[in-house]
């Protein structure tokens, strides 16, 4: 006869999971409990074994994904303790979690051993038309977990981002309206420039005849799809020849084109924009669920991606902070860590909507991603000009219709220290600090690319495109650098590196206005490719093996 299993973790005393608090939603007439039976996948984010290092996650002290395997990976004791926890419970560990560098362990259930398990009680809730399972409140955990248990994600499948692209077009225009109900794009009124994302490039004097052949730009997408014809028909009229382009699912997500009206706009800006300006280089796009849990997947899959290894990361995807849980930011910016410390760039989209960044409360708020100090932010502009000639560029504000560059002051993270010269403006919150953007370059619809999108040739804008196009930079940088670029913050904001941005002086964006040097509208300015090129070239003394034992960074635990 077996013997029966002696509780262990169900009677230990439990306290909250610091960050996983989830706002409440307003009462709905149709809210129900979560079907008990159902089954569920939940993430479950553990602490390194080691520390990364200060000098690591600055980038100067670069790691071989073998070093960083060995040492800064998921703790042995914690996934440990994780999978006694999940038996006792009723949970499956998946097969292969963690993956080798990562720090998720996948857990299944039924709902109602994940509600005993995390402490929580799951609803089920129609918002804007749509079933969702939703936690609020807190995730509590036995005590004996805490500290080695750093994020729990997925027990909520609510969207968590937004694309953050603009269609041109006239307010009342069938597609544009149709685009702006579907929650995707916003339309602008109508305006009399547009350009070819090589055009773009040209203005930004990206070098000419030159590609990034040995290159690797990894997408990250929530939603949406591409198909294959209408890349091949877009680069056969730009001249070029289409990029070797590979789709990766990430848990349930895939590439799931269907109409010009939907997320396919932010697939094919992407694509089409990164491709364009870094020719010859591959593009991995790797599509994940709009959640949380999905868009942290897709993230960590792809910054330890052995077998395309990216060397730079573009996300044209985010939401205000304050619709984020604090958790979830944390292990959000601790796989950019680990992306700093493998010398792999992030670029990501600094939003469309301002200063309060679409949210309705009368505040400023950050973007993230964007916002995360170990990623380039990515503000916008309106750009004039003639084939290389920049005519005028000033700060995007199209507001209220036609939206405007995100901007602002993290409330979450605090200043670098590389930003510390910058004069960033006082954030709303005293653990804040840190400001966004950090770059910029063309983003109003209304000096928007012209792109193709099932089977449509449209002009579209946001920081979407900023994201690409930064990143096609940094694949061209890498290419004739001979090294990829990695962490080029310290880089960009030392004194070397302002001859390297076009430093936009006029406009705002709400709340912040733009000045000579950095801002909160379009941080540094806009690239001066060939300056850029050569200030995000790594030293040639910077070590390749892991350093001997110094400082810790808290965040990266």
């Amino acid at each position: 006869m077996a013997s029966k299993s002696v509780p262990h973790f169900a009677t230990q005393s439990r306290s909250v999971l610091s960050g996983s608090e989830k706002r409440l939603l307003a009462k709905t007439g149709d809210e129900k409990p979560a079907a008990p039976a159902s089954r569920v996948t939940v993430s479950v984010v553990v602490r390194r074994k080691e520390p990364l290092e200060a000098a690591q996650v600055r980038g100067e002290q670069r790691l071989t994904r073998a070093q960083f395997n060995a040492s800064h990976a998921a703790d042995p004791a914690a996934v440990k303790l994780v999978r006694g926890f999940a038996k006792e419970f009723g949970l499956t560990v998946q097969a292969g979690t963690p993956a080798p560098g990562r720090r998720t362990m996948k857990l299944t259930g039924t709902v109602a051993n994940l509600q005993r398990a995390f402490g929580v009680s799951l609803a089920q809730k129609t918002i804007d038309g749509a079933g969702y399972r939703v936690r609020e409140g807190s995730i509590n955990l036995p005590s004996e977990l805490q500290g080695y248990v750093v994020a729990v994600l997925g027990l909520d499948d609510r969207p968590q981002a937004k694309p953050h692209f603009r269609i041109l077009g006239e307010h009342g225009e069938a597609s544009a309206q149709a685009a702006q109900d579907q929650g995707f794009a916003h339309p602008h009124a109508a305006g009399t420039t547009s350009f070819t994302p090589v055009q773009v490039g040209q203005l930004y004097q990206f070098p000419q005849g030159t590609t990034a052949s040995n290159q690797t730009i990894g997408i990250i997408e929530l939603g949406g799809g591409f198909r294959q014809a209408d890349i091949t028909a877009y680069f056969k009229s730009l001249g070029q020849k289409p990029p070797k382009l590979i789709a990766v699912p990430i848990g349930t997500g895939k590439n799931s084109p269907s109409n010009a009206n939907s997320a396919d706009g932010e697939v094919m800006l992407d694509i089409e924009v990164a491709g364009a300006v870094a020719p010859g280089a591959r593009i991995v796009v790797y599509f994940a669920p709009n959640t949380d849990q999905g868009f942290l997947d897709a993230l960590a899959h792809a910054i330890h991606d052995t077998k395309y290894n990216p060397s730079v990361i573009s996300i044209s995807w985010g939401a205000a902070e304050i619709n984020w849980t604090a958790q979830a930011m944390a292990a959000f910016d601790a796989a950019c860590q680990s992306a700093a410390a493998l010398g792999v760039t992030i670029t990501a989209a600094a939003g469309d909507d301002g200063s309060s960044d679409a949210v309705t409360d009368g505040k400023n708020h950050a973007d993230f991603p964007a916002s995360s100090p170990h990623v380039l932010a990515c503000g916008g502009t309106n750009l004039r000009g003639n084939g290389s000639t920049i005519t005028d560029e000033i700060v995007w504000n199209a507001q209220p219709q036609g939206g405007a560059t995100g901007g602002g002051v993290s409330d979450f993270f605090p200043q670098p220290a590389w930003q510390a010269g910058v004069k960033v403006p006082k954030p709303a919150n005293h653990a804040g600090g840190r400001g966004v953007p950090d770059v910029a370059g063309d983003a109003d619809p209304a000096s928007g690319y012209i792109v193709r999108v099932d089977g449509k040739n449209l002009v579209i804008g946001g920081t979407s495109a900023v994201a690409p196009l930064w990143a096609g930079l940094i694949a061209v940088a890498n290419q004739r650098n001979g090294k990829s670029a990695g962490f080029i913050h310290p880089a960009i904001y030392a004194a070397a590196g302002k001859a390297a941005f076009r430093d936009i002086v006029q406009g705002n964006n709400g709340s912040f206005v733009a000045s000579t040097g950095w801002d909160a509208c379009t941080g540094l300015g806009s690239p001066v490719a060939p300056r850029v090129i050569s200030v995000v070239k790594p030293s040639s003394s910077t070590p390749k093996s892991k350093p001997a034992a110094g400082k810790k960074t808290r965040a990266s635990r």
